[in-house]
């Protein structure tokens, strides 16, 4: 039986992205859905269903969105501007 708790909330995870691009939550220029609210619900993002809402956030150099593989949510970004920077495939 898998005793993992799955449960966490969209702050935690786009702050883990925010990271990983040298970005925290003072560089977030713009969000969709306004308001911080949504980003403290928490939900299961492990596999099954989708649970955490849909949002779109900005800083000066990424644009972040949720991405979900089988069920699994995370965070991906892309680079704001133009630039040689490739993207996976996302959800995969």
């Amino acid at each position: 039986m898998d005793d993992y708790d799955y449960t966490t909330t969209w702050r935690t995870l786009i702050g883990y992205a925010l990271k990983q691009h040298d970005e925290a939550w003072v560089d977030v220029v713009a969000c969709a859905p306004d308001g911080d609210e949504w980003a403290d619900v928490t939900f299961d993002n492990g596999h099954g269903i989708e649970e955490g809402c849909e949002f779109t956030l900005w800083t000066a150099t990424r644009v972040y969105f949720p991405s979900c593989y089988d069920g699994a949510e995370s965070v991906a970004s892309v680079p704001r501007n133009p630039c040689d920077e490739t993207t996976r495939h996302v959800g995969g």
